[in-house]
């Protein structure tokens, strides 16, 4: 059995850094929705505001999550041809990485402008959503959290 207090087994895990800070991105970009849905209703510019820096820090921590995902890929399976689920997992990442910088530059422009927010990004918010859940879905499988993996 692992000691879970062993550091060495903690930092250099060959994936253990990828399935920690996944996390993150997630729940910051998901929560942010959820503030921008009650900041249009009701106009609250805290709200407005939590939504910005939800989505910032959100964009910001999908780096290190795709760069973890990488080096997970090239230690465990060596750099092998990416095939299947563990293929389209990748796919799915990147997408939903560009959607959230995406989402994150549409907020930012219109506080640069003081303009009204575009009425399509909640369309693009819950697209995101969706595309964040089926990648974290798939990551799941291949943690063998919800099956074999």
């Amino acid at each position: 059995m692992v000691n879970p207090f062993d550091l060495k087994t903690v930092f250099l895990a060959k994936h253990a850094q990828h399935v920690v800070l996944i996390h993150f991105p997630i729940a910051l970009f998901v929560s942010a929705v959820g503030f921008d849905l009650l900041a249009q209703r009701t106009k609250r510019p805290g709200l407005a505001d939590a939504t910005y820096y939800n989505l910032l820090v959100a964009a910001i921590s999908t780096v290190p999550v795709l760069a973890t995902g990488l080096l997970a890929w090239q230690f465990q399976l060596e750099g092998q041809k990416l095939k299947g689920i563990l293929l389209l997992h990748l796919v799915l990442a990147c997408v939903s990485s560009v959607m959230i910088w995406l989402i994150w530059w549409l907020h930012f422009r219109a506080r640069r402008r003081n303009a009204v927010l575009p009425s399509y990004r909640l369309a693009l918010e819950f697209l995101g959503v969706g595309l964040v859940a089926l990648t974290g879905h798939l990551g799941s499988f291949l943690s063998g959290v919800n099956g074999p993996g």
